[in-house]
């Protein structure tokens, strides 16, 4: 059986490449490197001999062939370009997306190996009034997702006059995710796609991803490793140590996990929710905050202050080391207070808070990040101005079946409140992602000094601005042939 198991799998990768022939949307070529980075300190995807020999069990199956790359990917793309779309002749458009466009759609399992990976690997998602133009009307369960992002921006803390213009409202229908290893490729992926597809549709924005250089490589532009606290999907991949095995179905709509499984439409299954937004990253800003505010009640220099206060406000050193287990200096009381080590209002610690509450969260909440840094590094003026002048930051994206209890948790109730469950000691906002208020301008922490975790820093600058973004829902391969082009 597994050998069969393992022939099908393969003719299920390779049939996408045998069907493109004649395709105008695809781009000709046999890869030689991955598409993907190796991190060292990330979660190792499964190669495709351990998908092929892994033993799921039926409830818990997942389709790698018809799931789309991006959902289980992660964050190891070397570069990615984000094109968002209005659809303008959704007759024309839906032709080419069942003749043209799904045909070159990257599946998960294609992603697994290099011999497999296209030259551009292609993924697209559509928000409501994307499905709306395509006359498809189902209910899909997510309130979130049918109001649009827009709608819940003061919700989410954002301040709406920060928004592109092109991204604040409700134009945006589709965004088709390219990922290569050049930015050459993606250029000639879009031109086929724009030549494709012709006036059926009209970009509204677009925005270039890219892993930032060495010695920086899967760091965001703040300088941390990013992407070390992703979810174990249960039948895709063995849980690496301390990493969360979480059902499938809270990433992958349909699946165990899902909470509202039996209720969506079949079309949906196999798909996620996409999250994107365009965070803008005050690096200069952030750089003199630390040196302003770092605790000097300890005997480090000013260097070594510095970055033990960055450290405990993202929860780990910019190598990703935790700072639970690599304190700055041994402290008599470091076994006994549970605030000395990781502070409640660390960035990783508010979005997935542990010890210190009083009951387990599951694993319901848990999200797959996929997002990519944008910009250029910081310059030399700008680091002695101590200013932003350009735009540089975190394409933010991430998966999950439910927006509600993924991402909208992790930013309204976690990153934007002051006191978790009510912790022993009140800790202020995320002091990287969360945002100010009418009538909280003025944001606070503590924990930030070991020897005095109750010492309150204040801070008023906004390290983080999103500029816009949306709720898209990434359908599985198999409806772009069916219930998207009909």
């Amino acid at each position: 059986m597994r050998f069969f198991q393992s022939i099908l799998i393969s003719v299920l990768v390779v049939a996408p490449t045998l069907a493109l022939s004649g395709n105008p949307a695809r781009i000709p070529g046999t890869r030689t490197r991955s598409l993907l980075h190796r991190i060292p300190g990330l979660p190792v995807l499964p190669t495709l001999k351990e998908v092929q020999s892994h033993r799921v069990s039926e409830s818990a199956s997942l389709n790698l062939t018809d799931i789309q790359f991006d959902i289980v990917v992660g964050q190891q793309k070397i570069k990615q370009l984000f094109y968002f779309f209005t659809i303008q002749n959704a007759t024309d458009f839906k032709t080419k997306l069942k003749d043209n466009v799904a045909p070159i759609v990257t599946s998960a399992l294609q992603m697994l190996s290099t011999s497999t990976q296209p030259i551009v690997a292609v993924n697209i998602a559509f928000s409501q009034t994307g499905l709306t133009a395509l006359d498809v009307t189902d209910d899909v369960g997510s309130q979130e997702f049918t109001a649009g992002q827009f709608q819940s921006a003061t919700e989410l803390g954002d301040d709406p006059a920060t928004w592109k213009p092109e991204l604040a409202g409700t134009s945006v229908h589709g965004v088709f995710l390219l990922a290569s290893d050049t930015e050459d490729r993606i250029n000639t992926q879009v031109a086929a796609l724009e030549a494709t597809l012709g006036t059926s549709i009209a970009k509204v924005h677009s925005l270039l991803g890219a892993s930032r250089p060495e010695p920086n490589v899967g760091h965001e532009m703040f300088g941390f490793l990013d992407g070390i606290s992703q979810p174990a999907i249960i039948g895709f991949q063995d849980p690496s140590p301390g990493q969360a095995a979480t059902p499938p179905g809270v990433i992958v709509i349909g699946k165990d996990g899902d909470d509202q499984a039996a209720s969506r439409p079949d079309w949906t299954i196999g798909g996620s929710f996409l999250v994107f937004r365009q965070l803008d990253q005050m690096v200069p800003e952030f750089n003199k905050f630390l040196l302003d505010k770092a605790p000097t009640s300890t005997d480090l220099t000013v260097e070594q202050r510095t970055e033990t206060f960055g450290a405990r406000l993202v929860g780990r050193w910019k190598s990703g080391a935790p700072i639970d287990l690599f304190p700055t200096a041994d402290n008599v009381t470091a076994a006994t207070d549970i605030n000395t080590h990781c502070p409640f209002a660390a960035h990783i610690r508010a979005m997935r808070p542990r010890k210190g509450i009083p009951f387990d969260l599951g694993t319901s909440n848990m999200i797959m990040r996929a997002g990519i840094p944008y910009g250029p590094e910081v310059t030399t003026e700008e680091s002695q101005s101590n200013t932003t002048t350009q735009e540089r930051g975190l394409a933010f994206v991430a998966y999950q079946s439910s927006v509600n209890d993924g991402f909208v948790r992790l930013q309204v109730l976690w990153g934007n409140q002051e006191n978790i469950f009510g912790k022993p000691l009140p800790h202020g906002v995320d002091p990287i992602i969360g945002m100010p208020t009418a009538n909280r301008p003025n944001r606070w922490v503590t924990g930030m000094d070991p020897t005095n975790p109750a010492a309150n820093i204040t801070y008023s600058t906004t390290f983080v601005v999103n500029r816009g973004g949306e709720y898209f829902l990434t359908p599985p391969i198999s409806a772009l042939t069916g219930r998207l082009s009909q």
